[in-house]
């Protein structure tokens, strides 16, 4: 059985890291819909905690894979989930950065690379979806999730700031029993 584990573990965010254009958190869709429906190593609110964690938690966002690999097989799961989640990713981003150097004036390669902005951007937007969508946290939940996007976006005030402003308010209405 930890065999078959560690081998998903590889095959799963092997494969994964290979489409986190834009950083690892553009892939929670993902990691959610493999992890959650597909394996069913957790259900979506086990996952948001986590996620969640993996957020707040100092170090790169790639933390969600070794939490996840803990989560599901202990200390030797997080080793080789952040493993499988770095290694492919890491080969094909050399890779890249030696052909972007050498062919950084061809016209299609400067396109190429105009038109992977737009899907990040996306592919992060999806992200935050669905982690507030695991989180289950409501209606007032998601209007906290857009005012601090929307804080975060128009104004220079440190992303903590709203963070802790949404936490608060949150936390405050479920004391009350609102929600």
């Amino acid at each position: 059985m930890e065999r078959g584990i560690f081998g998903q573990l590889i095959l799963t965010f092997g494969t994964i890291s290979l489409m986190a254009i834009g950083g690892a958190n553009v892939v929670v869709p993902e990691v959610h819909r493999q992890i959650v429906e597909i394996l069913g190593w957790m259900d979506a609110p086990t996952f948001a905690r986590l996620f969640a964690i993996a957020q707040t938690a100092p170090g790169p966002n790639v933390m969600l894979a070794s939490i996840v690999g803990w989560h599901v097989a202990g200390t030797s799961g997080l080793l080789v989930a952040t493993g499988a989640m770095l290694l492919p990713s890491s080969v094909l981003a050399l890779a890249c950065s030696r052909g972007l150097q050498r062919f950084s004036g061809n016209r299609v390669v400067r396109i190429v690379t105009l038109a992977l902005v737009p899907i990040a951007l996306g592919l992060m937007l999806a992200s935050g979806a669905v982690a507030a969508l695991a989180a289950d946290a409501g209606l007032f939940g998601f209007a906290i999730t857009a005012a601090t996007a929307v804080v975060t976006y128009r104004s220079k005030v440190n992303p903590l700031v709203p963070m802790a402003v949404g936490t608060l308010a949150y936390t405050a209405v479920w004391a009350a029993g609102l929600v």
